[in-house]
């Protein structure tokens, strides 16, 4: 296998929440106007990514991890992971507000899903003057005041929203109730799940007319009931030098800010690193290759790398290992 940096054809998703700043300002391929998710990097079954440059163009990421594991994910990736790929990269647009929702722990998601837990992050790109989020609670409540409230159509009264700009972040840990908001569009980085328990849509209805699904009864031993301001994340933006931003059991995003050059040593990291671009652009390196990255795009290396150099005059990226 040739460990060159790879990029991946992007998975668009029509939302019912979706817009057009995926293609507008990200340069997505979609002609839709209601794409809310680009998927760029996937190995969830049916929406796996596919390489997108070089030698290894048209072979698929799980492709390349049942032949290639150990050079591709690293020795200490797959000790604690297998030859599944951990993580699922996207870039989301909300038009509209997305439904209020929350994601299981690995323990229940297990037990019910035979899936992994869903713990996230978010990075704002843009957002409209007025865009917020909701994240968790405004109070402690109890299981019974939380149903009470759903069958009230007051839950909206117990929540928490967070106005946002650009550069904010944000940690959803698994239990915590939560939505993007309109006019937002962000990047995130999550455990490879895609269980999701959706408890109230404001009464939306799809293209066929039916309201969606919600999961109130699983979500009741789901969530977390008690109000924690642990999720706005704060971190250093010092220019040409990493800046931790998230470390959990399950990845850690660092931010970079360059205006010159920036050489990343990872011979002892044994892990892929991914670059996600959210702002000007750059070349990503290593000793086996090299390819441009802009905002909007992002980019795989492989564990076997042993440095990574990354040539600009202007980008904001996220790098992400485990």
């Amino acid at each position: 296998m040739s460990t060159y940096p790879l990029k991946f054809h992007p998975i668009l998703k029509e939302r019912l929440w979706g817009g057009t700043k995926l293609k507008e300002v990200l340069g997505k391929p979609g002609k839709s106007d209601i794409t809310g998710e680009s998927w760029e990097l996937s190995a969830v079954d049916g929406d796996v990514s596919v390489v997108a440059n070089g030698e290894l163009s048209g072979t698929s990421l799980q492709e390349l991890i049942d032949t290639h594991a150990d050079k591709l994910l690293g020795k200490s990736v797959i000790e604690r992971f297998g030859d599944d790929f951990p993580i699922l990269i996207k870039f989301i647009d909300a038009k509209q507000d997305l439904s209020i929702q929350l994601h299981p722990d690995d323990a229940l998601a297990k037990e019910r899903h035979n899936s992994f837990g869903k713990t996230e992050m978010w990075y704002i790109m843009d957002a409209d003057d007025d865009a917020n989020l909701i994240v968790g609670f405004n109070r402690d409540v109890t299981k019974e005041t939380y149903s009470e409230s759903l069958k009230n159509d007051t839950l909206l009264e117990l929540l928490n929203y967070e106005k946002v700009k650009e550069g904010d972040t944000f940690f959803i840990n698994t239990g915590k109730i939560h939505a993007i908001g309109a006019g937002v569009l962000l990047a995130e980085i999550q455990q490879t799940s895609d269980i999701t328990y959706r408890v109230f849509d404001f009464n939306r209805k799809d293209k066929d007319g039916n309201l969606r699904e919600l999961h109130t009864e699983q979500a009741l031993d789901a969530i977390d009931y008690k109000r924690k301001d642990d999720f706005k994340v704060q971190y250093e933006t010092q220019k040409d030098q990493v800046n931790d931003m998230v470390t959990c059991p399950y990845f850690t995003t660092n931010y970079l800010e360059l205006t010159s050059n920036l050489d990343i040593p990872v011979e002892a990291r044994d892990s892929f690193t991914i670059f996600m671009c959210v702002s000007g652009g750059a070349i990503i390196e290593n000793e086996f290759g090299s390819v441009p990255i802009q905002k909007g795009e992002t980019v795989l290396v492989a564990a076997a790398s042993t440095r990574i150099s990354i040539k600009t005059e202007s980008a904001k990226l996220l790098e992400v290992t485990i």
